[in-house]
């Protein structure tokens, strides 16, 4: 990873902000990712700030669907445009942000709950979440995370933020989470996208 602390720094000298995203599959580990890249680059003296978008999803009302569920979840799940306007493009243009953005709650509930976005004086700017490597968003450098479906469910297993028994999420992640993953891989081709690809996946590795 050292070599991409360097590319990053290196890019930096030249674009400031530099405005990277990091994205994968559900459960490929993006966030501990995008936290490393983080603490690597903050223990370079890097100024760097990091975003999850986890933040931006709709609520769950209007997140999910019993008809053609993965379709809808790729489509509406997260509320981008808004994202993309009020955050994306202001903090590439300006490099720096103040404002209460309406943040999807923790707890999965359908409140929205003030957030306080205040960003500025960065170097680097690391933006993690799914679906990301779409057309609409404009990032300087793109880090595919890579991960398998089998990995991301074990993860998904034990982290359970939905307090599901196995076979609900199972289910879920059957029938929602990984087929909008191949509707984003048919209609966006993230990998194509990306800069890098970091293989985080002990199955990937052998």
């Amino acid at each position: 990873m050292n070599n991409l602390f360097y590319t990053l720094q290196q890019k930096a000298k030249y674009h400031q902000p530099l405005m990277v995203g990091i994205s994968g599959i559900d459960g490929s580990g993006k966030g501990y990712i995008g936290q490393k890249i983080f603490d690597g680059l903050t223990s370079r003296s890097v100024k760097c700030e990091l975003i999850g978008i986890d933040g931006w999803l709709e609520p769950p009302s209007r997140r999910f669907s019993k008809e053609k569920p993965a379709e809808h979840f790729y489509k509406k799940s997260f509320r981008f445009e808004e994202m993309n306007e009020k955050l994306i493009k202001p903090l590439k243009s300006d490099g720096k942000i103040d404002f209460i953005a309406q943040h999807s709650a923790p707890d999965h509930s359908e409140e929205l709950i003030d957030f306080h976005y205040d960003i500025n004086d960065v170097e680097i700017i690391l933006v993690e979440g799914i679906f990301l490597f779409q057309e609409q968003f404009d990032f300087d450098y793109r880090i595919w995370v890579e991960c398998s479906f089998e990995t991301a469910f074990e993860r998904a297993l034990v982290r359970n933020q939905e307090g599901l028994s196995e076979e609900a999420l199972k289910e879920e992640y059957d029938t929602t989470y990984f087929p909008a993953q191949h509707l984003h891989f048919e209609n966006d081709k993230p990998k194509d996208r990306a800069d890098f690809i970091l293989i985080n996946d002990h199955l990937l590795e052998k």
